[in-house]
């Protein structure tokens, strides 16, 4: 995890486990991950149905499609899309399936049942909904996607955005 992040409501791992002392968690549980580029983004684990790490030959690619679009896999028996979530969100790096496996994002809206393949996980964290703000310097393209952010450390201009999986599957670029 990430050592600047302080909006995490956790017991301090430093100390011996019998020292440690039980924390409630506070604010809302979010899964953390990160996009080719770098840029780290969270969704709210509520709607996420499950996290996947699929080899790139379980991926079919299909012609004539989306640049978006990876292809697409079968996930518990139903035939679902996998989308490259750095360049649906607008950024240019290329997304790299010359790796073992792919961490992939499902989340679903209705009978809508997507998967977003992400670069890495880092992990769960309970984020305080209270400490996010409206996202500043954000490409156009992003914008609509995110529902604000967490300022990590200012010094370092590091953010975690928190991106909105209703929008994502929502929205009108998968006709593109």
């Amino acid at each position: 995890m990430n050592s600047d992040f302080n909006l995490l409501a956790s017991p301090s791992f430093n100390e011996p486990p019998e020292m440690q002392t039980l924390v409630s968690p506070e604010g809302d549980l979010h899964l953390r991950f990160y996009v080719p580029s770098g840029n780290e983004f969270a969704l709210a684990a509520s709607g996420i149905r499950e996290v996947i790490s699929a080899s790139p030959e379980r991926i079919t690619c299909i012609p004539n499609t989306s640049p978006l679009l990876l292809g697409t896999l079968n996930w518990r028996g139903q035939v679902i899309w996998v989308a490259d979530l750095g360049e649906f969100l607008g950024e240019i790096m290329p997304f790299n399936t010359n790796r073992p496996e792919i961490p992939i994002i499902v989340i679903e809206d209705q009978e809508t049942i997507i998967g977003l393949a992400v670069d890495q996980i880092v992990g769960m964290d309970w984020l305080s909904p209270e400490l996010i703000r409206q996202p500043r310097n954000v490409p156009d393209s992003m914008a609509p996607l995110l529902k604000g952010e967490w300022v990590l450390n200012p010094e370092k201009n590091h953010f975690l955005r928190l991106l909105d999986q209703l929008a994502i599957v929502r929205s009108a670029r998968w006709a593109t």
